[in-house]
């Protein structure tokens, strides 16, 4: 199960960073989306994933930061 949790919230990520690679601008409900599906993986993440989780959520906080 929680690989597909993992696999959402990267699905999620590489969503956002080819949107802002595009040129488009990131909703705040896509933006919740990725967080979202980051924090559903956290629930049944091991300790590697979660380290995963804890990089995809810098990234997600570095795309607030440029908007």
């Amino acid at each position: 199960m929680a690989n597909n949790f993992m696999e959402q919230a990267r699905n999620a990520m590489n969503r956002l960073t080819n949107m802002t690679n595009g040129g488009q601008n990131i909703s705040e409900q896509d933006k919740q989306a990725a967080r979202n599906a980051i924090q559903s993986a956290y629930t049944s993440a091991s300790p590697e994933e979660q380290e995963q989780l804890q990089q995809l959520e810098e990234q997600l906080n570095r795309h607030n930061q440029m908007q």
